[in-house]
């Protein structure tokens, strides 16, 4: 196949037209081509006046596909290929490979697992995504939050709960894959080849379930409701793990184990310290989830109302002279944010979309970079332990009934309490309670946001907006822990892979997803002594291939 690049389309031009586009590049009448792919769309609005498409696709031709790269003699023509990840085929193992948490990196190390026929074992803490789902919104209505069950513990991990953003800095070709796979198992096929591609949490939670059937079809065992309580180690090795299920304590015996506890498993990490796990506390990010009106967000972004265009994003970052930093995460458009504790007593704040991106606000994290020196407190634990602290002193200022705290972005910048909205409604649920943010934000967090919002608001007109409405606090965007582990992924105890997000090797559903492949390849090393991995040798970007 011939990879045609540079092919543009207009807002609103159906992808039909991009065979006659391509066509054109190659210097061939359109009758040519057999078939069209289309493997990469992404959207160009730095021009106002001139917004557009720019596609890449794969394409199939009559004749000497070689020979007319040549004669078209363009660097956005070239001969298209796409690496092949390859699975081993092995017998199942006694004791099979156990997944601990079935989040995205656990999600995805199970699949690869069970394609390989390793029937792993899956075990998840939460309940399974439609129970997580009712859970959930329960609690958004004022209910009872369910420890064992939120937007952190369940199906799917905490990225159900969010967007289902799947766009990722990471350069890795697992990443093609990956995307194939979501596809297969019932997100939209456009993720496949959007440069920003998204799924949505509506849709999502129908995906993971179906990856869970593939895995039980393939033979693994998935047990919710199930907590892993600790490892059992000798001679430095996994041997088992002990597991809770309802008042039933049980062991498990494993001799591999892949550990994808998510971020926000802290009763795990303290028993991972205590038995003697490698671990290194790391920098981390915490701030508020900031929302404006989509259509404001358009705007600033199209210079017009959106029209036939998406709702329309932003990625911001600032650098601060005295070298501090601030920079938006998650962000979200048309969604909402979202209650997201997973401990009593304590309130957190997240983003999340549905797929048609429809509601009436945007938001996304706005976070400041901390570094370990300045965490409060010794040892290992101390950026976990000053997550809990700021997100009980929200809970305390909400009245103890997960009220968010929230305040105008003007009155943040002025050190003023807010009082009420402006032309921005708070979509958090179950509700805000107005305040100054100030009381529950460090000062290291508060006095960088106060410096960055001007700045960040001078890269996008109006995300400064005094009507912006601030909601705290977001305190897991990532985990604050690293579970050390060395060039084969394992830890020094061995058998133990460390894994995704909660790990430290993370950042979002993508690369923790890959993270978790990364991890079964290793584990099957050790299984069977034949690695997953691709079988061609061919560069990609981000598994579309590349001249």
């Amino acid at each position: 196949m011939i990879l045609v690049r540079g092919l543009r389309l207009g807002p609103g031009e159906s992808t039909e037209a991009l065979a006659g586009k391509a066509a054109k590049k190659l210097r061939l009448a359109p009758s040519r081509i057999e078939s069209l792919r289309l493997v990469k769309k992404s959207l160009d609005a730095r021009k106002k006046e001139d917004i557009h498409y720019v596609c890449a696709a794969a394409v199939s031709v009559a004749g000497d596909e070689q020979k007319l790269i040549d004669r078209a003699r363009s660097a956005d023509v070239c001969q298209f290929s796409e690496p092949e990840y390859f699975i081993p085929e092995m017998d199942a193992q006694t004791p099979p490979p156990v997944v601990v948490g079935f989040g995205p990196a656990g999600m995805f190390a199970a699949l690869v697992l069970a394609m390989a026929g390793a029937k792993p074992i899956v075990i998840e803490r939460g309940g399974d995504a439609l129970s997580r789902r009712a859970a959930v919104e329960a609690f958004r209505a004022g209910g009872a939050l369910d420890p064992e069950c939120n937007v952190q513990f369940g199906e799917g991990g905490a990225g159900t709960f969010s967007d289902g953003k799947l766009n990722t800095g990471i350069k890795d070709p697992r990443m093609g894959w990956m995307l194939r796979q979501f596809a297969a198992h019932g997100a939209p096929e456009n993720i496949v080849y959007d440069a920003k591609p998204h799924i949505g949490t509506d849709i999502l939670i129908d995906v993971v379930q179906n990856i869970r059937r593939d895995i039980i079809a393939r033979g693994g065992r998935v047990l919710f409701r199930t907590k892993m309580e600790e490892l059992a180690i000798k001679d430095g090795a996994i041997e088992g793990l002990w597991l809770r299920q309802g008042e039933e304590r049980r062991f498990l015996a494993c001799k591999n184990l892949i550990l994808a506890i998510g971020h926000s498993a802290r009763d795990s990490f303290e028993t991972l310290l205590a038995q003697g796990v490698p671990m290194e506390r790391k920098a981390f990010s915490m701030g508020v989830r900031i929302e404006h009106r989509q259509e404001d967000i358009d705007f600033a972004q199209y210079g017009r109302p959106r029209g036939e265009l998406p709702p329309a994003d932003y990625s911001l970052n600032v650098h601060l002279p005295d070298g501090d930093s601030a920079y938006t995460f998650c962000m979200c458009p048309g969604g909402e944010v979202f209650a997201a504790a997973s401990e009593a007593g304590g309130l957190v704040t997240n983003g999340m979309s549905e797929s048609k991106r429809d509601g009436e606000n945007a938001n996304s994290a706005l976070l400041v970079t901390l570094h370990t020196e300045e965490f409060p407190g010794e040892g290992v634990l101390a950026g976990m332990y000053w997550q809990r602290e700021i997100e009980r002193a929200a809970y305390a200022l909400g009245g103890g009934s997960y009220l968010a705290p929230a305040q105008l972005a003007g009155d943040f910048l002025a050190g003023r309490a807010s009082t009420g909205p402006g032309r921005v409604r708070p979509s958090y649920r179950p509700g805000v309670i107005w305040c100054d943010l100030h009381e529950i934000l460090p000062e290291k967090i508060s006095s960088v946001l106060k410096k960055a919002l001007p700045e960040l608001g001078k890269k996008l007109r109006g995300f400064d907006s005094s009507e912006a409405v601030l909601t705290g606090p977001e305190t897991r965007s990532s985990s604050p822990v690293r579970i050390l582990r060395g060039k084969e992924l394992c830890s020094d105890i061995g058998g133990l892979y460390p894994c995704g997000e909660g790990a430290g090797y993370a950042g979002g559903i993508s690369s923790a997803a890959v993270d978790g492949m990364r991890c079964a390849e290793a584990a099957l090393g050790a299984l069977c002594q034949g690695r997953a991995g691709f079988c061609t040798a061919a560069s990609i970007d981000a598994g579309h291939g590349t001249c």
